[in-house]
């Protein structure tokens, strides 16, 4: 059932591909605080959105099933994904990300405000360790550990192609090098530790396959951006070594 705190491990285990994923992470209702807040918010509403039809589901990863370069962050946002139904879309963290990817060609166009406006990935997919919007953007360790087997599937299905991950934050980054361990990539011990600008090199555990190389970024947050934390120019610089390091084109 959906609401069994095992669904993600078994369901995610099941999944071919990643739209057969898709699909059954959006059934997804094993964290009752979460599930109880993403609905209530997408009732309730922001007055600016009263129009919307939120999503008000798990959300899902975007972009192409052969995608060599993945961006990974913390959660979606009350009023961005989870009203959308689309990573990074309809909020000020997306603003940036997407007209920075556009910025290198990675896009086709730097604006991402729904479905249906017309907005494609070129050799990138974007995901989270978390598929629920979470009271505050903090999610628990409990919820984030209940959350991976769907990151760690989405990872091992894009094995074939996948060559970097850009980690946005460190509460993602702590998320993602689980995951990736358990969808087949030997990771340093002790871990490394997150900062702007980090980087590892992951092999994959069966000797198969290129290796893949992790970046770690600060969060596109408004906080971090209007503090100077991180600038338009330091994300850049990250993502374009990470799709370099990927094999894309990038501007």
């Amino acid at each position: 059932m959906p609401n069994a705190e095992d669904y993600p491990v078994r369901a995610a285990s099941e999944a071919r591909t990643l739209s057969d994923l898709d699909a059954r992470l959006v059934q997804c209702r094993a964290c009752p605080r979460l599930v109880s807040w993403r609905e209530e918010t997408a009732l309730v509403k922001r007055p600016a959105f009263r129009d919307w039809e939120y999503w008000g589901r798990p959300v899902p990863g975007f972009g192409p099933a052969d995608a060599s370069m993945l961006i990974t962050g913390l959660a979606p946002a009350a009023h961005g994904a989870n009203r959308t139904g689309r990573m990074f879309t309809g909020d000020r963290a997306g603003d940036l990300l997407f007209a920075t990817l556009h910025e290198l060609g990675l896009t086709s166009r730097a604006t991402a405000t729904g479905p249906g406006d017309g907005l494609e990935l070129y050799g990138v997919r974007v995901t989270a360790p978390v598929r629920c919007a979470p009271p505050a953007n903090s999610p628990t360790t409990a919820e984030r550990d209940t959350c991976r087997p769907w990151l760690s599937r989405e990872l091992r299905l894009l094995r074939p192609t996948v060559r970097s991950v850009v980690v946005l934050g460190g509460f993602g980054w702590q998320a993602a090098l689980p995951a990736l361990r358990q969808a087949g990539w030997n990771v340093p011990r002790p871990r490394p530790a997150f900062g702007h600008g980090a980087r590892a090199t992951l092999t994959p555990r069966d000797g198969t396959g290129a290796p893949m190389t992790v970046f770690g970024c600060y969060h596109v947050s408004q906080r971090n951006v209007f503090t100077g934390r991180l600038t338009p120019a330091m994300l850049r610089e990250v993502l374009a070594d990470a799709a370099h390091a990927a094999g894309l084109p990038a501007a």
